[in-house]
């Protein structure tokens, strides 16, 4: 598969990697199989709940913590395995870690942030997977630039390039019409600090 970067964007490369059927084969597996979080977060000692619910898959003896909260980590099941296999062969990059994002509908969402945790280093490359209903995927260049929306069908790759995270945010907004789920899969590499 040949990834093509976003015109206007040199650090988002985009392509299909899944073909419809192999998709949908999946997202019902990893939607069946997969040991989901129950949505729930804890920051400055009160407890939130987030809007779309996580699971964690990554190397024995990785851990990821983002806005004080630690990742429970599972293994790898075999599905996530040989798609990571793929992920990387298809963008050039090693990752020893997945985070699974369930938008169970279109009020489901993640707000404008950037994934630059210590965890993923200093200049992470972040590989993102999307199954299940089109969402929009939105990114603006920091600080609150104009915000750009791309269409991510099932199947589709992309990634988020160094110094993606540094120079723009992305996020993932609310569709109230869109009522099928969608499952996002983010691959990353977590660096020993």
């Amino acid at each position: 598969m040949e990834l093509s970067f976003l015109p206007g964007n040199p650090l988002l490369r985009l392509g299909r990697l899944l073909d419809e059927a192999e998709a949908a084969a999946l997202f019902h597996q990893l939607i069946t199989d997969t040991r989901w979080n129950d949505g729930s977060y804890m920051a400055a000692g009160r407890r939130f709940r987030l809007p779309r619910l996580q699971a964690w898959h990554a190397d024995e003896g990785i851990d990821y913590r983002y806005a004080d909260n630690l990742h429970n980590s599972h293994t790898w099941t075999p599905a996530l395995l040989a798609l990571r296999e793929r992920v990387c062969a298809a963008s050039g990059h090693d990752f020893n870690a997945v985070l699974l994002n369930l938008y169970r509908s279109g009020l489901d969402t993640v707000g404008w942030h950037t994934d630059d945790e210590p965890d993923l280093g200093p200049a992470p490359v972040i590989a993102s997977v999307s199954l299940g209903a089109t969402r929009h995927f939105a990114v603006r260049p920091r600080p609150a630039g104009e915000a750009r929306h791309i269409r991510l069908l099932s199947g589709t790759l992309l990634v988020m390039e160094a110094p993606f995270q540094q120079a723009w945010e992305h996020a993932v907004p609310e569709e109230p019409e869109i009522t099928a789920p969608r499952l996002n899969l983010s691959f990353r590499k977590v660096v020993a600090r």
